[in-house]
């Protein structure tokens, strides 16, 4: 397919005459280069593949994991009840998912001013599935060199044995991860056996393929076109920089003059700075960027460039952190690694940790302190106020009471407010786990013991077993 392009024309005159028109043709955009990463070892790639490991074992073992009987992890959009462990939160507790989002978002801000982009390099599900991936390109089709030779080849019977292998397991893989994706709204087990007895519904159908096509589509093709272009946080982490945020740096004071020389060769009787020019930073970078041009958005953090680096200067005999972990203060003013890190508790960095901490200990107070019961009143419009034998005013109300608890429990209904006032229905009901039920209730005073008009009144619902928690809601009587 011919790039787009567009043509510009100029012309050049004189005096003396009129040449003709010159033409050059410039690209809208850049066509993608490939980038082949080189696997590397090191301390920094340990605690990616540990990272990997681990959210890896959460995402695709929590939503097996059982808690009473039932899933511990669903979100069941569909009853609109959401299962954490023993907690169950209906769509009255959308606060708790707005507390959950505000702690993230405070986190990331946290992280980010001292450390950059640690989230990216380390815990982003683009960065995870990606060097999963890459793993799998590593293990069918060979390490860097192998996978650009045969990426160069004429196209052959064993090319395309070993590309359909790699796209079979990217695959598989990708397919696995959208129907756990998908077991978390749906109860996993009875997901498995419908997509063992091809029983699916369509939007269970849809998610898995959408979610699977997504992970395919990001981590085996996409890949740092996702971090470069379509992920907003490259975008803006500058503005969560500033002088003293942990980046990663390349030491020009050290490194400069680079180029190549035998080892065993003393830099500076040539000339030159500990960079040897061998451009190992730049083969193991998954984004494709040169780190020696400084800090630049498409740097995700990985520190794959400093493990990497770090292995040439031991084969040079050189020391290490050529490429490290720093700020841009400490490169302008040589500070010591431990006047680096006190520069950390900065007055941002302290105000983010106090708000933070104040958010997360309101949230835990809040949810040690909720009640597993709720209850609304509804007043019944279409009987306002009547008159009933022995001459009582009646008012007619709809209770929405919510069980949260997992167990069965029995509740007891009480009115105040009026003297006299009193319910005509049955006080006790008998409420199974984890259930809502609308009851109607009735409600009389006798006649005469109230002005006429509006007039405060307050439903009390206490559990008669357990803790005895009660909850109460406020409405109003109204006697004509």
């Amino acid at each position: 397919m011919a790039q787009p392009s567009l043509k510009i024309v100029t012309q050049k005159t004189n005096d003396q005459s009129v040449r003709p028109a010159e033409s050059a043709e410039q690209a809208l955009y850049e066509v993608r280069k490939k980038i082949y990463p080189r696997a590397v070892r090191g301390w920094f790639a340990a605690w990616r593949w540990a990272l990997v490991w681990a959210t890896q074992l959460a995402f695709y073992g929590g939503a097996w994991l059982t808690w009473n009987g039932r899933q511990a992890l669903l979100f069941d959009i569909a009853s609109r009840k959401f299962y954490v462990f023993g907690l169950v939160l209906w769509p009255q507790d959308a606060i708790y998912l707005t507390i959950l989002l505000v702690i993230s978002a405070l986190s990331l801000f946290l992280f980010t001013t001292v450390a950059g982009r640690l989230w990216c390099g380390y815990a982003c599900p683009q960065t995870v599935y990606t060097e999963l991936f890459m793993w799998i390109e590593r293990v069918i089709e060979g390490d860097r060199a192998r996978r650009i030779v045969l990426d160069r080849s004429d196209f052959g019977a064993r090319k395309l044995g070993l590309k359909a292998a790699k796209h079979g397991a990217w695959i598989a893989v990708a397919l696995w991860t959208g129907f756990t994706f998908v077991g978390y709204f749906t109860p996993i087990r009875e997901l498995w056996h419908a997509v063992w007895g091809g029983e699916t519904g369509p939007w269970a159908t849809f998610w898995i393929l959408f979610y699977g096509f997504a992970t395919y589509g990001n981590a085996g093709w996409m890949r740092e076109q996702v971090c470069k272009y379509m992920c907003p946080y490259a975008r803006f982490q500058s503005a969560m920089f500033d002088q003293d945020t942990m980046i990663i740096t390349y030491d020009p004071e050290r490194g400069e003059p680079r180029g190549a020389r035998p080892r065993g060769i003393e830099p500076k009787a040539r000339g030159l700075g500990d960079c040897v020019d061998c451009g190992v930073c730049v083969q193991v970078c998954p984004t494709g960027i040169d780190i020696r041009d400084g800090l630049q958005y498409e740097c995700i953090g990985c520190a794959a460039c400093i493990d990497g680096c770090n292995q040439v200067m031991d084969r040079m005999g050189y020391a290490r952190g050529l490429i490290r972990y720093s700020t841009a203060h400490a490169m302008e003013r040589g500070l010591t690694r431990a006047q680096m890190f006190a520069r950390a508790f900065r007055p941002r960095v302290l105000l983010y940790s106090a708000i933070l901490w104040l958010v997360i200990i309101a949230a835990a107070v809040a949810l040690y302190e909720r009640v597993p019961l709720k209850l609304d009143v509804i007043r019944d419009r279409a009987a306002i106020s009547r008159e009933v034998e022995g001459g009582q005013i009646e008012n007619l109300y709809q209770l929405q009471i919510m069980n949260t608890a997992e167990q069965t429990r029995r509740f007891e209904i009480r009115v105040e407010g009026l003297p006299g006032i009193r319910l005509a229905s049955d006080p006790v009901v008998e409420m199974a786990g984890a259930s809502s039920r609308l009851l109607p209730v009735k409600v009389r005073v006798a006649d005469g013991s109230a002005a006429p008009g509006s007039h405060r009144i307050e439903f009390e619902l206490r559990a008669l077993d357990g803790d005895r928690e009660h909850v109460e809601e406020k409405s109003v009587f109204i006697v004509r």
